[in-house]
């Protein structure tokens, strides 16, 4: 039991997850637990640091606070050195051992994209122009690449840095065998100056068209998500930046 509480906060709420941090533990609430299931999982085999698990008892995961703050969330504090942080600890997670469950395939990626273009163009949510032209540069993933452990859902607010070290990876519940790429492109699809902070960290010769292909394929399947969770008019997302500046 958590006694003398002096902090509630709601970090995330949407549809089918909520969670709350009371004081320096951070409740989360899943309706689908095969989801809680691959983050307990992908954090005992994650060679970076993640939150430990305090207790779970279904649909509740209680996991500790990490240290310092989110790299995202640090705007202009945060370092170029954070951020060669943040790509050492992510070549260190893409070159261990696989996890045991396999992510999505070219197939299922292809019709993901198929119909997430179809909506948006249908629902008039973005120019028919921005829309078809994104969709071009996303199509170039559907290729063939050499799985590695990939956290899957990597922006910059799952990465925690204090004096310009990475303290941890939150949120792993969509890890999986992936493209590296597309680790990169998550943590820097709002963040185009520190790619090359990345990169340098990553130290690995990069297609750094790829990675724009990538964000690409994220923006057009992230939007209806987000508009379906409320999370404001499409206008606000840096998903619909991306794709404009994409588009031009």
């Amino acid at each position: 039991m958590i006694r003398d509480v002096k902090r509630i906060e709601v970090v995330l709420a949407n549809n089918d997850r909520v969670t709350l941090r009371v004081d320096d533990v951070f409740l989360k609430i899943d309706v689908d637990q095969t989801r809680t299931n691959i983050e307990v999982a992908a954090m005992a085999l994650a060679p970076v640091p993640t939150p430990e698990v305090l207790w779970r008892n279904p649909p509740a995961l209680a996991l500790s606070a990490l240290q310092g703050a989110a790299i995202g969330d640090l705007g202009t504090l945060s370092s170029p050195e954070a951020w060669v942080s943040a790509g050492v600890a992510l070549r260190a997670l893409h070159e261990a051992p696989l996890p045991p469950w396999p992510g999505e395939s070219l197939a299922d990626l292809g019709t993901r994209l198929d119909d997430e273009c179809e909506w948006l163009i249908a629902n008039d949510v973005l120019p028919t122009e921005v829309i078809t032209g994104n969709r071009k540069l996303a199509e170039k993933v559907l290729r063939p690449w050499t799985p590695v452990f990939t956290h899957g859902d990597l922006h910059a607010q799952h990465v925690f840095v204090e004096d310009g070290k990475v303290t941890g990876f939150i949120d792993w519940s969509e890890a999986s065998q992936g493209d590296a790429l597309f680790d990169i492109a998550i943590l820097t699809l709002a963040h185009e100056e520190h790619l090359d902070d990345v990169l340098a960290g990553y130290g690995a010769e990069i297609d750094r068209d790829m990675i724009h292909s990538w964000r690409s394929f994220r923006c057009l399947t992230a939007i209806r998500w987000l508009m379906e969770n409320g999370y404001g008019p499409p206008e606000d997302y840096p998903e619909v930046a991306v794709l404009l500046a994409a588009g031009r």
